[in-house]
């Protein structure tokens, strides 16, 4: 069997390549579409942030509910955790291109607008970068005593003390990521529409993130299931319990979507409607099937089979399709503020989500080749379990 390590410092080199290259085709973008530069740097700025905030939010879970379904999955989720300097290190573009965002910047427009004019004491630029500056703040904060209290774990005498800090942590962080989460969505993406509110929307998104942040570390998790040392310690009957978890993922990101349009189109609010009129009755409306088929319905029926969930090939492509219908997910949520009449996608959309993904990627995979499996913890599991 390979070493799982020999090829970490590869795909490091050629992520990083990958991602430069895509930054490069930014920066030419930037002078050409600076406008369009932004609104596809804020898509993939959303996406990858999303990523990593549900996987501090999926970490956080595990040592709540104390499950040894995250044991193998801890690796990928710390590392992905750690690269929250690096977001906040991407998010400084985007301050720049404030008004080529949100239109709640234009002082023209606001005083046009009566609801814009009542949100005004929330909605101006001093306040908005002080909450973002809050909110990291915060992330980085929880996931750095979340890795120290786990390392220190591992080598205290009095393990105990430790497993309760990080409980309550766990508890307390979600409290306070849920909150901040929430709001930076609201900052981030809700207000491209400020006009239009929704209170489920966060949720929705938040579900969404650590759904994608559940198939990222599970197809990581299956990729290198054939490799030392998470050969020896996965099986089927493990690699069945993540694809149920899966499932149940999916699940809730689907009531949690179907149900924001439930109540949105059967109230009929004009102010509320004017959001999913757009998005299901342009062409837009492609990628809102193309969701329900291959988001859901898709992976709800395979992910049903035991026998597929059993099969580390399988699990990996579900997982990998989940994946990328996120992106998708996260394409149509945000890019019809932009173009509401029609589908429009941008070569700019994808040099940007390249462009951070591999750089992304890249400083993940130096984080993961450092971060320490948890083989002991996983072992002394297995001596309770059979005990």
């Amino acid at each position: 069997m390979r070493n799982e390590n020999s090829d970490l410092k590869r795909w490091q080199t050629i992520s990083l390549i990958v991602g430069v290259v895509g930054l490069i085709a930014c920066v030419i973008g930037l002078f050409i579409e600076p406008v369009q530069f932004f609104r596809s740097y804020l898509l993939a700025f959303v996406f990858w942030i999303c990523l990593v905030l549900g996987s501090l939010c999926v970490l956080m879970m595990s040592f709540v509910t104390g499950g040894r379904w995250a044991l193998i999955l801890r690796r990928p989720l710390f590392s992905a955790t750690k690269t929250l300097p690096l977001l906040a290190l991407m998010f400084v573009p985007i301050l720049f291109g404030l008004s080529s965002l949100y239109i709640w910047t234009n002082p023209a427009i606001v005083a046009a607008d009566e609801v814009l004019r009542k949100k005004q004491g929330y909605l101006n630029e001093p306040f908005f970068i002080a909450r973002a500056i809050v909110y990291f703040v915060v992330w980085i904060s929880i996931a750095y005593f979340l890795s120290l209290w786990y390392r220190k774990r591992e080598t205290a005498d009095d393990k105990a003390k430790y497993e309760l800090r990080l409980e309550y942590l766990g508890g307390w962080g979600l409290f306070f990521v849920g909150i901040t989460f929430s709001l930076a969505l609201v900052d981030w993406v809700m207000s491209l529409e400020p006009d239009w509110y929704s209170t489920i929307y966060a949720v929705a998104f938040m579900t969404g993130s650590m759904l994608a942040a559940y198939a990222f570390s599970i197809g990581w998790t299956a990729l290198f299931v054939f490799r030392q040392p998470v050969a020896e310690l996965i099986s089927t009957k493990q690699l069945r319990a993540m694809g149920n978890l899966l499932l149940a993922f999916v699940m809730l990101w689907a009531y949690c979507s179907y149900s924001q349009f439930l109540l949105i189109w059967s109230g009929n609010l004009r102010e509320e409607i004017t959001w999913y009129i757009p998005r299901i009755q342009t062409s837009w409306g492609l990628i809102a099937i193309a969701l329900i088929v291959f988001h859901f319905f898709f992976p709800f029926f395979l992910l049903l089979s035991r026998d597929l969930k059993e099969k580390r090939i399988t699990l990996f492509g579900i997982a990998l399709v989940i994946f990328i219908l996120r992106y998708v997910d996260v394409f149509w949520l945000i890019k019809p503020a932009f173009s509401p009449q029609s589908l429009w996608i941008s070569w700019l959309d994808l040099a940007a989500t390249i462009g951070l993904g591999g750089v992304w990627l890249a400083c993940f995979l130096w984080i993961y080749e450092r971060e320490p499996f948890p083989l002991n913890e996983i072992l002394e599991n297995e001596r309770k379990g059979e005990n």
